[in-house]
């Protein structure tokens, strides 16, 4: 306790020596060092003459949140000035993982704040680990969109994003004896030091009510009930550039007139503040349960709430800008705004779009429709069909009474255009229309809403994009054939590779002899001509062990498990999904230990040893997905504690799988599985950080696989499984009794209903794999049909691992093949044939 004591004390003392003075866009580490006292003491969250790690960070945070607030005003001015076509990035989730590490290395001055805030006694390394990553998504989808936005402003170009200021995000998962609990995620329990609330910025968003027709025969939507749509901004800088746009995060609340005081002085709490209440529960929870009518009307609620708030918002912007400009017409919307649904989540737009131009601007139908046309596209991020949103009719016209009467005249002018121009394609319409009007289950279908609405679609990888035009969407591209597009989705490398591996980034900056690559990824092919260098591998494999051993630290801190770094280390972190097969894994795992305890101890002196980690959240009320997180902890549960197998054999699974702790995970990878059934991950990015960071992967030929696998050379991926084009016909024989399973699948089944792994009934999941047709049983995720050529492949990712070089050489090519996979190129490309916008960089 006396070294605590001291430690605080001398970060107290030495705050204490440096002068308190504001220095908002100081450069010296001494400027920098005051500016961070400055803000200590007069921009204070806590009791005076605390110097903590935890106020440090906020202090810290607050000082570069200066600079950003500095760069993003003369953005702000100069978008302004040049009124360049602007992109609104409409997204349910943001994963941004934390903001400080990113910040200083974006705006390059990591050195000069390491070196103030040894002046005040600290380390920078200590203080960024107090940031706590903002929970506002969950997986692949939100990370994208994060990604996105570091690279729109690295290009330096006319972006925003929009999406919710969830207060609880998804969830915070703890592993105990029962397996997964979840609780809720306290990133602003305190406060985030990166927002800037915009008090000014608010727009009624209205719920329920009814549709007024006017004399004059336009329409109105009134009554129901109304809640405000605040702004929060949050600064996303630029690697390299003054640019930093902003990410707008609404937050829904009520007014003071809203509070009734007569009931609540009539004791009547609850009623008195309830509008207070439901405006809360709209942006507290991402992704509520939707099992009864409350949770469906509760995330339709959420959606509408994102789309209009950012629709009127953009609409605002344009009319500033035209009264600013004289007399703008409304037909130039369209060539100055561009908006991107990132998934089905924000389909509401469209129809949002469509009432504000013709109830609140008074145009008529023909031009709303040319203009919303002509602003909107769309992102399709799944060919799984529970994936594609269907709401209930009845639960639309409830909650959007005057929605529903444009999706429905939007789908009586499709169904008359088809009949008409068509003919051929009527046979078609019940799949392609927007309304699915089943007696029993009338549906709004929002994917065909999208497809129908948006001047383009695009898949996320060439595999995906090929499945959605020739199977998903064959009638539309039918009829449309130049609306559909691919684009490969990427990572920004700042954040994957230079920031989370500085060894490694050092390497490579070493001998390509240039920093360019870090905004010219492709530049990495010029790797490959050292692969086989001793002098470079020898280098490679020294700043891959200081990740592993880094790692390591990290395994044992959050599961007091120890992990050997000369093992080799073979990761799976994602959401937890059948379709991504974490079961997969862990059956290969069974296999593997089954296989050891039966070995001597000499034959297991011959193996690879391996630590294999899997992590990952299972969505609250996915049954099956919790027992995959079950079986791994009651698995690694004995191996771990097996003290004849576990110095060649660990499993461990890793909690509450984030941003940061992929950060962490990532770098110290050897290998990594991508191995969901093919056809069914439209990209997966996780992959591609895994590969720029020198890691193998072991996968299926689906998503993005196909095309690292095609960049770093074949004979660089472990490949297994069957193909996508084979998949339907192996469902098909299966169903017919014609699958004979392998018998090591068999085993390692047989070995968890043996009880060696506890007493939990795992049968329930072992029940998916067994039978050959009929809900929840048949193996439809194809994992008995997959195992033996997976268990065949990790016999030869085995091999390989013994042969250093080869495995060295193998690693290097894999990040020197990378390059295709900036969120830069993607972006470019977005810009250039989605939005048709251009570098708007600030002198």
């Amino acid at each position: 306790m006396a070294e605590e004591a001291n430690k605080n004390g001398g970060g107290i003392s030495a705050a204490h020596k440096v002068p308190a003075v504001a220095h908002p866009l100081a450069e010296k580490p001494s400027e920098i060092a005051s500016n961070i006292s400055y803000h200590a003491q007069f921009s204070p969250h806590f009791s005076p003459f605390k110097f903590e790690p935890e106020q440090a960070y906020y202090a810290t945070a607050e000082s570069v949140r200066d600079r950003l607030i500095q760069q993003w005003n003369e953005t702000y001015r100069h978008f302004h000035n040049v009124d360049p076509k602007q992109t609104y990035y409409l997204s349910m989730e943001f994963l941004q993982g934390r903001a400080l590490t990113n910040a200083i290395g974006n705006l390059n001055i990591q050195d000069a704040y390491g070196d103030a805030l040894k002046k005040l006694g600290h380390e920078l390394e200590k203080i960024t680990e107090q940031e706590k990553d903002a929970a506002l998504g969950n997986g692949g989808l939100g990370r994208l969109a994060s990604c996105f936005l570091d690279s729109m402003a690295t290009l330096s170009l006319p972006a925003w994003g929009y999406g919710l200021r969830y207060k609880y995000g998804l969830f915070k998962q703890q592993i105990t004896k029962e397996g997964q609990e979840e609780i809720a995620e306290d990133w602003l329990e305190k406060f985030s030091p990166w927002e800037v609330v915009r008090h000014d910025i608010i727009y009624p968003v209205r719920f329920f009510g009814s549709v007024e027709v006017n004399p004059n025969g336009s329409r109105n939507w009134v009554g129901g009930e109304v809640v405000q749509a605040l702004a929060y901004d949050v600064p996303i800088p630029g690697y390299k550039t003054k640019n930093t746009i902003s990410l707008r995060l609404w937050e829904a609340k009520a007014c003071a007139e809203n509070f009734d005081l007569f009931q609540f002085n009539d004791s009547q709490y609850e009623s008195a503040a309830e509008l207070h209440s439901r405006a809360q529960q709209i942006c507290a929870v991402l992704y509520p349960g939707d099992a009864k009518e409350n949770g469906k009307l509760l995330r339709l609620k959420q959606q509408f709430f994102l789309c209009s708030a950012s629709l009127q918002d953009i609409i605002f912007r344009f009319k500033e800008r035209k009264l600013g400009k004289g007399s703008r017409q409304w037909s130039e919307f369209p060539s100055k705004v561009a908006v991107q649904m990132n998934d089905t989540h924000p389909t509401l737009a469209i129809p949002e779009l469509m009432r504000l131009l013709m109830d609140e601007e008074g145009l008529g139908w023909d031009e709303a429709w040319d203009i919303t046309t002509r602003t909107v596209a769309y992102t399709n991020h799944t060919v799984l069909p529970e994936a594609l949103e269907k709401w209930s009719q009845a639960v639309m016209w409830k909650l959007l009474p005057r929605h529903m009467e444009i999706i429905g005249e939007i789908d009586k002018r499709f169904i008359a255009m088809i009949r008409k121009a068509r003919p051929d394609l009527e046979s078609k319409l019940p799949s392609m229309c927007i309304l699915d009007n089943h007696p029993q289950k009338s549906a709004v279908r929002m994917a065909n809403l999208c497809v129908v609405s948006a001047h383009t679609v695009n898949g996320v990888a060439q595999l995906h994009s090929d499945i959605l035009k020739s199977e998903l969407f064959a009638d539309y591209v039918s009829l449309w054939p130049t609306k559909f597009q691919n684009k490969t989705n990427g990572i920004t490398p700042r954040r994957w590779l230079r920031f989370c591996s500085p060894e490694l980034s050092s390497i490579i900056t070493k001998w390509l002899k240039t920093e360019e690559w870090i905004t010219n990824l492709d530049l990495l092919t010029g790797l490959r001509q050292f692969a086989d260098n001793a002098d470079l591998q020898a280098e490679w494999a020294s700043a891959k062990m200081a990740n592993k051993q880094r790692l390591a630290e990290y395994i044992e801190r959050a599961t007091g498990e120890s992990i050997d770094p000369n093992s080799l280390f073979d990761i799976q972190v994602k959401r937890i999904h059948e379709y991504k097969r974490q079961l997969l894994n862990i059956l290969g795992a069974i296999y593997r230990y089954k296989n050891l305890k039966e070995m001597s101890p000499e034959e297991r002196k011959k193996t690879t040893s391996r630590t294999i980690m899997i992590g990952g959240k299972a969505f609250a009320t996915y049954t099956n997905a919790k027992r995959i997180v079950k079986l791994v902890n009651d698995v690694g549960a004995v191996i771990n504690n097996d003290p004849e197998v576990n110095s060649y054999l660990k499993v461990v699974f890793v909690p509450n799988y984030n941003v940061s702790v992929a950060e962490i995970l990532i770098p110290g990878s050897e290998l990594s599985q991508h191995i969901s059934t093919a056809g069914m991950e439209a990209s997966g990015t996780s992959n591609m950080k895994f590969a720029l960071n020198g890691c193998l992967i072991i996968g299926t030929l689906d998503g993005a696989n196909v095309e690292i696998r095609e960049e770093i050379g074949e004979e660089n991926f472990f490949l297994f499984g069957a193909t996508a084009d084979e998949v339907p016909r192996l469902r098909k024989e299966r169903e017919n009794g014609k699958f004979k399973p392998d018998p090591r699948f068999e085993g390692a089944k047989e070995f968890i209903r043996s009880g060696a792994f506890g007493s939990y009934d795992f049968n329930p999941l072992l029940d998916s794999l067994e039978g050959n047709s009929g809900y929840g049983r048949g193996d439809y995720f194809l994992v008995g049909q997959d195992f033996p050529s997976y268990m065949d492949a990790q016999a030869r990712v085995d091999e390989a691992y013994k042969d250093r070089k080869r495995w060295l050489k193998m690693s290097i090519l894999s990040t020197a093949g990378s390059g295709k996979f900036s969120s830069d190129r993607t972006i470019a490309q977005y810009a250039k044939e989605i939005w048709n916008i251009e570098e708007c960089r600030v002198p």
